[in-house]
């Protein structure tokens, strides 16, 4: 009987014992990845007891928390909410994305840096408050990337070539993060669902977390690589006949009108402004898949990037035979880009070769508004020499002042830029635009995506149709 006692107790300590160290494992050691869990309700609610700091536009605070005489005491608040969105987010009962996921920390309060303002706050009564986010974004920009888009199915990115700062990120079309904001859990669920369902897939943003196909934007890197490759300069003559019969195959390749291009030879200069598919598509073969993806790859292609949203990788396949090749030479096959990618080229060619590390985040302050963090610019990549740099810019001005980029002109501004427009199966061919200005000093360059917003095969549709919104979006910077 005593042993059987013993034996029972003994069994019973063990379990407590046990007991004890799952819960010191779970309160102590899975503490931060229990709570940083999405769909973690407690720990939201938790939050809404204290002021959850600021995400600022300049001196705008486009997101911010006020409070209530309700159950959870505060409540957040987003200015401009569909046109900043994408940057913001949303922060609700439910889950947070966007800036407001990616520096939950600070904006609760809960950041290690804050540390210090906690203990202050604790030992003083006051009531404890979150950290602020400067974003880079710049307010006339954004405004004027959002309603160009005018609710078309497209994004925008904008960025300043020389540091990466992000200065417009619009997607179209866009939500109202104060429907996800409600302290009522029904309204909320059911604003979600109405959003998750609807067609035009509101919640996705298209500038970073979509990948479409570049269409003639693409022969901006084909051309980086020539110039690069030593066999080609901007006056080499290249041949742009009607159609080009690929190696390998029957299918072949042809332009966006009918016939040659310039009498079917033409220097590499005017087959960019002219957006010419065949000379490109055979300045591809030359070159070989090898080099157009190592080029690409300068640019920022097949890499995984955070600003600090994560940013879908943009494209270039591996292993492409000769007809591939050819194809991806003028945007299409499987190449894919986010806008965000294409705005990087046009900044690295601005930029006089260099791509800079592309950033959302300007500033990250204490509640008393001191600096806690200041983001620095720096390089991500040499995409080219600044020779090829600036050949690449007269040929690129070039688009804007005799070619398919007329309606991005800016009076006194030396613009330069690129059409596009993508094959999307039967539907009609997305339109592009890729720009940056002024030519001599670069402050902003843009991409514009309207999704199969074009007439099939004709890149002057892409200047038309995008190069209208890049336009407004330069000067919305440079004013």
């Amino acid at each position: 009987m005593n042993s059987t006692i013993r034996r029972t107790a003994v069994a019973l300590g063990i379990l407590i014992i046990a007991l004890m160290i799952n819960a010191n494992v779970i309160a102590v050691i899975q503490n931060d990845d229990l709570r940083a869990r999405d769909g973690n309700r407690r720990q939201i609610i938790d939050e809404y007891d204290q002021q959850r700091g600021s995400i600022l536009v300049g001196r705008k605070a486009i997101a911010k928390s006020v409070a209530t005489d309700e159950r959870l005491r505060y409540l957040r608040v987003y200015s401009d909410g569909a046109a900043y969105a994408p940057a913001t987010g949303y922060y609700s009962v439910y889950g947070a994305t966007g800036i407001e996921k990616t520096d939950n920390d600070l904006l609760a309060g809960s950041d290690d840096r804050l540390f210090v303002d906690r203990l202050t706050t604790l030992f003083s009564g006051q009531q404890q408050q979150g950290g602020n986010v400067v974003l880079t974004l710049d307010a006339d920009a954004q405004r004027a990337a959002f309603d160009g888009l005018d609710g078309q199915e497209g994004a925008v990115a904008a960025i300043d070539p020389r540091t990466g700062a992000i200065l417009a990120m619009a997607s179209s079309p866009s939500f109202d993060p104060n429907l996800l904001a409600s302290h009522d859990p029904t309204e909320v669920s059911d604003n979600y669902e109405k959003l998750r369902r609807d067609p035009g897939d509101p919640l996705l943003n298209r500038s970073i977390q979509q990948v479409y196909p570049p269409g003639s934007l693409f022969k901006v890197v084909v051309s980086a690589a020539a110039l690069s490759s030593g066999e080609y300069t901007p006056d080499t003559e290249v041949p742009g006949p009607a159609i080009l019969n690929l190696p390998d195959t029957s299918a072949t390749i042809g332009n966006y009108f009918d016939g040659p291009c310039i009498g079917g030879t033409l220097t590499l200069t005017e087959a960019l402004a002219i957006s010419c598919n065949t000379a490109f598509a055979k300045i591809g073969l030359k070159l070989g898949d090898a080099a157009i993806r190592e080029q690409a790859e300068r640019f920022g292609f097949n890499e995984r990037l955070n600003v600090p949203l994560t940013v879908a990788p943009s494209i270039y396949p591996d292993n492409l035979n000769a007809p591939q090749t050819a194809q991806s030479a003028i945007g299409q096959f499987d190449v894919r880009s986010t806008p965000l990618q294409m705005a990087m080229v046009a900044a690295g060619v601005a930029n006089d070769g260099v791509v800079m590390t592309p950033y959302l985040v300007a500033e990250e302050r204490a509640p008393d508004l001191s600096a806690l963090s200041i983001t620095e610019p720096k390089p991500l990549s040499r995409a080219v020499s600044a020779q090829v740099a600036g050949e690449l810019q007269d040929m690129m001005v070039t688009v804007v002042a005799n070619g398919t980029g007329a309606s991005a002109a800016i009076p006194g501004f030396s613009v330069g830029g690129k059409t596009g427009t993508a094959q999307d199966g039967k539907r009609p061919p997305h339109v592009w635009f890729m720009a940056f200005a002024p030519a001599e000093d670069p402050q902003v360059a843009v991409a514009v995506i309207v999704e199969n917003g074009g007439r099939l095969g004709d890149d002057a549709t892409g200047g038309a149709v995008a190069g209208p919104i890049a336009r407004e979006v330069m000067e919305a910077v440079l004013q």
